[in-house]
């Protein structure tokens, strides 16, 4: 029998996640980004369950000749634009919308010999400093680009750094407002401005993390009353029981000790199937329904959990890591990170249904 380690990938999640955020924004179209591997979900499992998308938005090219080559025939958006001038021959030839952010982009893009003009996205650094033009630049820049022929359609575009915090929208905003280009259509909102900020969805909005079932800010409490289900469970089984006394240590470090006689179960999972090694003591974790913690250490194949609260647990219970039952986000923010990096951690060897 294979080890008892299973995630299981919800098609009706995606198609329900996205009616919610279609019902947030009106008449704004949707980008469904679907960069690493679709958040680890898997892109060729789950990008049909999204077919009422009006666009795909990603990273890898060979992710985008991909969706081309299975059908889609809608828009593709490369979020991080192209990295070598070679590339603008797949972008021509899958017809992909590109994001520009730098000088050298735009020389390439003019020089370049293309059947026909791209569109492209026109990135403004409104106050996140990674990608784009700055604000004062951006005009000048927008002239340029409209004299350049192998250019079809222009789009401005931002990316807002603080949209699921107190921050808020609100500096960066007024950046792209102060700047009076609404003669271009504008792609401003991430996940957290699709939920939080209804003024900034304008032409497209790009939902990422909500697609999923999990919450922009790390905090599943966030997002409890909003609707949105989980597209991925991952669960295991109990392998082993002990009967413990007071005093025992527990894993590796010794990190746990037995403040009293405690009933501990082995769960076959580990940091080697894409769960947080730094999870600590206290994350939560579902036995046989029941709602429990772990115990010490994360190894790499193997944890220990309480079963204490679980009197019927034995070897062969199911227990759930997280998903339908336990947000993604309660087992990130306890590990001290966010449900992003748990969903696209999920380790290969880890067996993955499709339902």
């Amino acid at each position: 029998m294979p080890r008892p380690i299973l995630a299981t990938i919800h098609l009706d999640a995606f198609r329900h996640n996205l009616s919610v955020i279609r019902q947030k924004v009106g008449n704004s179209k949707i980008w469904s980004v679907v960069k690493a591997n679709a958040y680890g979900h898997g892109l060729d499992r789950i990008w049909q369950s999204l077919i009422q998308t009006d666009g795909f938005a990603l990273l890898d090219m060979n992710e985008a000749i991909y969706l081309r080559e299975q059908g889609w025939q809608g828009p593709i958006l490369l979020l991080e634009g192209f990295f070598k001038p070679v590339d603008l021959q797949m972008i021509n030839k899958y017809r992909l919308t590109t994001a520009v952010h730098s000088h050298w982009q735009l020389d390439e893009i003019e020089k370049a010999k293309l059947d026909n003009p791209i569109d492209i996205y026109l990135k403004l650094n409104s106050g996140m400093n990674r990608l784009g033009f700055t604000s004062e630049e951006y005009p000048k820049i927008v002239s340029m680009v409209r004299k350049i022929k192998n250019i079809h359609s222009v789009t401005l575009m931002t990316h807002f750094a603080n949209s699921d915090n107190e921050v808020g929208v609100g500096g960066q905003f007024a950046v792209v407002e102060h700047l009076q280009m609404r003669s271009l259509p504008h792609c401003l909102a991430n996940s957290g401005a699709v939920l939080w900020h209804p003024k900034t969805h304008r032409d497209w909005v790009r939902p990422g993390i909500i697609l999923y079932g999990a919450s922009p800010s790390g905090k599943w409490r966030d997002i409890a009353d909003i609707g949105l289900k989980s597209a991925m469970t991952l669960q295991s089984e109990v392998i082993a029981v002990h009967e413990l006394p007071e005093g025992e240590k527990i894993g590796y470090g010794s990190r746990y000790t037995t403040p009293k006689p405690m009933r501990v179960g082995t769960i076959a999972c580990g940091y080697a199937d894409g769960y947080p090694r730094h999870a600590p003591t206290g994350t939560p974790i579902m036995v046989g329904g029941i709602r429990t913690q772990l115990l010490g250490a994360i190894s790499m194949d193997m944890m220990t959990v309480d079963l204490t609260p679980c009197p019927e647990a034995n070897v062969g219970s199911i227990v759930e890591l997280w998903g339908e039952n336990l947000p993604v986000d309660e087992v990130a923010e306890s590990a001290g990170t966010i449900g992003y990096e748990l969903l696209c951690a999920l380790a290969k060897r880890v067996p993955v249904t499709v339902v």
